[in-house]
């Protein structure tokens, strides 16, 4: 669901503190992305979430992230004016997914001696990501690598474990960011049932 954010009356755009991801009901796959009063659908790995995070499982993580800054398509000129530091990728950048390599989950050269992710794509996924501290600032051998906030396949088709939301909801929401935003990715919430349902039961 597409819903247009209001702009700030001033010249800079409030910063939020936070934006969060839930599931949607009815799907694993897909989640929606709130941010102030404002919901976005958006695109979730292909096994849902996961509190459990680890190196290929296709899942995205249960977590508090902090945004550490994103990169962008080397030609794209038209985006909206924001507060963080997104730096262009070149033919040779890649995000290494070795679990035991040292650069395991960093920003490395290609061609590169070990198995990295190409940043430069012939799609548009990665024409504007951003960074979540997963796995970043403090490594954990195999617990997961290059899980970015970055634009939706058609039909926001799942993930191999990112956050993905359409150009529009990307373009619409960047000036509300900065590294001062944190995601969260809240999973699935369960109701409690009522305290006099539980009675009953236990009397049965």
């Amino acid at each position: 669901m597409q819903v247009p954010l209001i702009r700030n009356p001033l010249k800079t755009p409030k910063i939020v503190s936070f934006i969060a991801v839930r599931k949607k009901c009815g799907t694993t796959t897909k989640g929606i992305l709130a941010i102030g009063q404002y919901r976005f659908l958006c695109a979730l790995g292909r096994n849902g979430f996961s509190a459990r995070k680890r190196e290929g499982d296709g899942a995205t993580p249960i977590a508090v992230m902090p945004i550490l800054g994103g990169f962008q398509k080397n030609d794209l000129h038209s985006l909206p004016h924001h507060a963080l530091m997104l730096q262009r990728v070149k033919l040779t950048d890649g995000w290494c997914d070795q679990p035991w390599d040292a650069n395991y989950n960093r920003r490395v050269k290609l061609p590169y001696r070990n198995s990295a992710e190409k940043l430069c794509r012939r799609d548009e996924l990665y024409d504007m990501v951003l960074i979540p501290d997963w796995n970043i600032r403090c490594r954990i051998q195999n617990n997961g690598s290059a899980i970015f906030f970055h634009l939706a396949r058609p039909g926001f088709a799942p993930t191999e474990g990112c956050i993905a939301v359409s150009r529009r909801t990307m373009e619409r929401i960047l000036p509300f960011i900065s590294r001062k935003t944190k995601i969260m990715t809240l999973g699935t919430i369960t109701r409690s049932k009522p305290a006099s349902v539980r009675a009953r039961s236990r009397k049965r």
